[in-house]
């Protein structure tokens, strides 16, 4: 199988990055070491290659319609400002988990996952209200984004750019020259629960890009990060990784994100099946839980009193709070922190607990 390469590829074989096949993509799993990796990006600054998301742009007079429908969100955000949203079928699986960015009234930016980018942009093709007034296009191969993370992020890009990207706020987004690349468009979001910006730029400007910000970061101690610890640290935060914790047979409501679901939007894909589910009341949680001496991976059983009640759905040993650490399914009445259960893991029970989210908090 022929793996495709994002522009940064030749910088992860410089720097020794071990490829692996990513969904289809040759992407670094790590270069030093994924618990190095992971404190470094806690600690000081480190940079992501996340060239393998997609890109999806909805313009034109209908374009804001359009997105309240497809999304849970509610997208009446000004210009200038990003959102995490979730997009559902009608019966209220998720299709995707997404970050809208509006970059002006008639013109939006939707980041998508990976794996998703075709499936995404056909559904939202397909289920565009507005079709006469908004368009939808996928110009997936001709961005390329860089995560910098970290509580030196902030200063890495500032270095890069005459546009005071230090003044967004959370959430916050805008176009600037950063790298000496014209038309990026920087935003302050990210997956790793740290400070930094997410940098898309034009593909073309790839080769000039990643040097200027490993020179920009050289005095943070500044190191590429793989998929590895890219994973760590959205699990340590309660991120969703869509494929494992959440898919087209969880709802929103159940994994934790009725924050992002606003019901009482008039119209939206899946807003009636989620609307009698908040009714009626979840069956199931997505929960955290701390698990003794074992890690547990996904698809290990979760077990209440010997009986099989659930399934681990990410898990790995947290390098910040070097604990074992998972999350999983339970029915809602074992869904409270505190609660005891617990795994199954490679036929041996190791005991865990439900805690509250997020696992890790930043020092203030």
């Amino acid at each position: 199988m022929h793996l495709r390469h994002t522009p940064f590829f030749a910088n992860h074989q410089a720097a020794a990055g071990r490829i692996i096949d990513f969904g289809g993509w040759a992407l670094p799993v790590q270069y030093t070491g994924i618990i190095e990796e992971h404190r470094r990006v806690r600690s000081t600054v480190g940079v992501f290659d996340v060239s393998h998301m997609g890109e999806v742009w909805i313009r034109g007079p209908g374009a804001h319609a359009a997105v309240q429908h497809l999304v849970t969100n509610d997208v009446d955000i000004a210009p200038g400002r990003a959102q995490y949203t979730a997009m559902c079928q009608p019966d209220g699986g998720i299709v995707d988990d997404l970050i809208v960015y509006r970059l002006g009234p008639q013109e939006f930016l939707i980041c998508v996952n990976a794996s998703n980018r075709e499936k995404d942009f056909q559904w939202m093709v397909a289920n565009n209200p507005t079709p006469d007034t908004a368009t939808v296009v996928d110009e997936s191969d001709d961005w390329a984004q860089v995560a910098i993370q970290g509580p030196d992020g902030p200063a890495t890009v500032q270095a890069l750019t005459g546009t005071d990207v230090s003044a967004l706020p959370s959430f916050g987004t805008c176009r600037a020259t950063i790298a000496g690349v014209e038309g990026c468009i920087v935003a302050r979001t990210g997956y790793t629960g740290e400070d930094g910006f997410e940098v898309f730029l034009p593909a073309e400007g790839a080769a000039q890009f990643w040097p200027a910000v490993m020179d920009a970061g050289a005095a943070h101690d500044i190191q590429p990060i793989g998929l590895g610890a890219r994973d760590t640290l959205r699990l340590e935060m309660k991120y969703c990784l869509y494929g494992n914790d959440i898919d087209e047979t969880t709802t929103p409501l159940e994994a934790g994100l009725g924050w992002v679901t606003k019901l009482a939007k008039p119209d939206f894909i899946g807003r009636d099946t989620l609307l009698a589910q908040k009714e009626a009341g979840v069956t199931r949680r997505l929960v955290c839980l701390e698990v003794e001496k074992r890690i547990a991976r996904p698809h290990c059983t979760i077990l209440s009193e010997g009986q099989p009640v659930g399934e681990v759905t990410s898990g790995t040993k947290s390098p910040s709070l070097e604990k074992n650490i998972a999350m999983g399914y339970v029915p809602r009445r074992l869904a409270r922190p505190g609660t005891q259960v617990q795994v199954d893991i490679r036929g041996r029970t190791a005991e865990a607990v439900v805690v509250k989210p997020p696992f890790y908090t930043r020092p203030s």
